[in-house]
């Protein structure tokens, strides 16, 4: 791991400002020192040319007399210890120099540097020198004239060093300053860098798909701008995960609803590869072709199925062409008949469907007279609702009471229709879903038992003694949530219809390698013998208006009946000689 890696990002934005601040100050301090530097020389140097001038103008006073310069007067006026004074003509020949330590012949001082600026400038100074005619370092200031260069120096000892020394005080002040903005800086970067860390760990969570609790990120982030954009960035992904979600659920959903589907459905990509089949589309294509298809994309290759190839391979070597994108034909094989339909999307993928129409009219029929007592079903309590609600809001002056009780009544034939409509939803899985239904242990002396708790209120209200005579550990391999309505049902029917102050039974008299044998019996009022056949028929009622003052919805018993078929079993009523109704009914013990 990359050693910058144990550095959160507050840390290394904070690093990073820090390191920068500094470069800049440092620059700055060592600008300012040498600007501070300078002026200090300058300033030096300025006093030195004034001492060139006055040198001068004694110069020119004595001239043509006895050369002497009153180095004293200059040394008192100035303040300035050891000074030296050196005249140089034009030429660069050393004309005085009051220095004791020389008693030979100076050079030619026209190659010095002090010297050249003053003869290219006017004057010129030359800081730190060591001289060859003395070996002492000097600080050097010379100035020209029209006769002569003035040249003035001082020795580069602890006195001058002093006096060029840079006062600290702007030093200490820049690092004070420094040090209050690192500290905002550190403040600033350790608010950004914790609204990033906890982006961060957010993303962290997400990429490894691990639940986070989004309130309590979002209370996280700091009060600024970047902390706004990171609440944003979370409430957009919220917002695509709550659809993602939404998806998979409706995903999900198309899945069951192929699975389920009565015809064949196939997906397939452009080059024909398996996306999703259901069984149905497996069984029918084993049926068209002459040999078992050891895989889906086999079906391609008999020839029943050759029209169906030629129009996926002509669109795909045209794919902008203006041509139907679906095709569809008629198989007949074996006295059936199916017809295939091909669709081909807007990415070349394609879907087949196999449908066998060989039943289609009886079926079409059956859909019909369900549909017509479904109608029926429904119309009885949406038109009372309607008429309820029509009469409170057409009737401005009815009492409150009354308004009460039609809401009331509204409510209740709202329930109906809410068990009408999970009814029929039930049948409808049952009758199209019965692969897709998961099958397990179920313990059916402990579901009654449960069933008989469930009920308990309902039995104590109506004075009914339910008998469980089932034995222990009663097992069968199925769907819990149908056995469960097998039992259910019966047991609201009898509480429902059979009247009060009754007893109830439920019994396993018999059993063989396949099977158990259930009875549900009941000592109630019972049911005509005209219609004892007609009981499992869907919408079916011995007495309507009874029925549905009581809530039913005609449905239970053929509820009951379709869920003992998928269980392998069978089921008939029959009457009880002392009275009441008898339900027997067998159950595979393993489906």
């Amino acid at each position: 791991m990359n050693g910058i890696a144990f550095f959160s990002f507050g840390q290394k934005l904070f690093l990073s400002v820090t390191l920068l601040f500094l470069i800049f100050v440092s620059i700055f301090i060592i600008f300012q020192y040498q600007r501070e530097k300078k002026f200090k020389v300058e300033l030096l140097n300025s006093k030195l040319q004034d001492c060139n001038d006055w040198i001068h103008r004694d110069l020119t006073e004595i001239k043509n007399k006895e050369s002497e310069f009153r180095t004293a007067l200059f040394v008192e006026h100035f303040g300035l210890k050891d000074l030296r004074v050196t005249i140089i003509d034009i030429e660069g020949n050393v004309i005085y120099d009051n220095s004791e330590a020389i008693n030979r012949k100076l050079a030619n001082h026209l190659h010095r540097k002090e010297v050249e600026l003053a003869l290219s400038k006017g004057y010129g100074y030359n800081v730190r020198r060591i001289s060859e005619s003395t070996g002492i370092t000097y600080f050097y200031s010379a100035t020209r004239y029209n006769d002569c260069i003035v040249r003035t120096a001082l020795p580069y000892d602890t006195q001058l060093k002093e006096t060029l020394r840079i006062d600290p005080e702007y030093i200490w002040l820049a690092i004070v300053i420094a040090l209050v903005l690192i500290f905002i800086f550190y403040k600033t970067t350790n608010r950004l860098g914790t609204s990033v860390d906890n982006l961060r760990e957010f993303a962290i969570h997400i990429d490894r798909n691990e639940p986070y609790d989004y309130n309590t990120i979002m209370k996280t982030f700091s009060n600024d701008e970047l902390g706004e954009i990171s609440q944003h960035i979370i409430k957009i992904y919220q917002r695509l995960h709550e659809t993602k979600e939404a998806l998979y659920i409706e995903r999900e959903k198309l899945i069951a609803h192929l699975q389920s589907s009565r015809e064949g459905l196939g997906v397939f990509t452009p080059d024909k590869k398996e996306i999703l089949v259901n069984s149905l589309f497996t069984q029918y294509s084993n049926i068209i072709s002459d040999y078992n298809l050891e895989t889906t994309e086999s079906i391609f290759n008999i020839p029943e199925f050759e029209a169906i190839t030629q129009f996926i391979n002509k669109f795909q070597e045209r794919p902008t062409g203006k041509e139907e994108k679906c095709m569809s034909i008629l198989i007949t094989k074996d006295g059936r008949n199916f017809t295939v339909e091909c669709i081909i999307f807007q990415d070349l993928s394609f879907e087949i469907s196999i449908n066998d129409i060989t039943q289609e009219e009886q079926q079409s029929q059956l859909k019909r007279q369900l549909t017509q007592n479904i109608a029926h079903e429904l119309k009885t309590p949406v038109s009372s609702i309607q008429a309820y609600l029509e009469t409170i809001v057409t009737n401005g002056n009815i009492a409150p009471e009354k308004v009460s009780v039609f809401l009331q009544r509204c409510y209740e034939q709202s329930n109906r229709l809410s068990r009408l409509l999970r009814d029929i939803s039930v049948l409808t899985r049952m009758d199209e879903a019965v692969n897709m239904l998961e099958m397990e242990k179920i313990d059916i002396t402990a579901l009654v038992g449960n069933i008989i708790n469930e009920v308990s209120i309902d039995l104590d209200k109506k004075q009914i003694t339910a008998i469980n005579l089932l034995k222990r550990n009663i097992q069968i391999r199925g769907n819990y949530s149908l056995i469960y309505s097998i039992f259910r049902n019966l047991m609201d029917n009898a509480i429902a219809y059979a009247g009060t102050c009754i007893q109830i039974t439920i019994n396993c008299f018999r059993e063989d390698e396949s099977h158990y044998y259930f009875s549900f019996a009941d000592t109630g009022i019972g049911v005509g013998s005209e219609h004892m056949q007609r009981l499992f028929e869907r919408f079916y009622r011995v007495d309507k208006g009874r029925s549905r003052k009581l809530g039913g919805t005609g449905l239970g018993l053929a509820i009951v009946k379709n869920a003992v078929l998928i269980h392998g079993g069978n089921i008939s009523a029959k009457s009880n000689q002392g009275g009441g109704l008898e339900f027997i009914f067998t159950l595979s013990k393993e489906k």
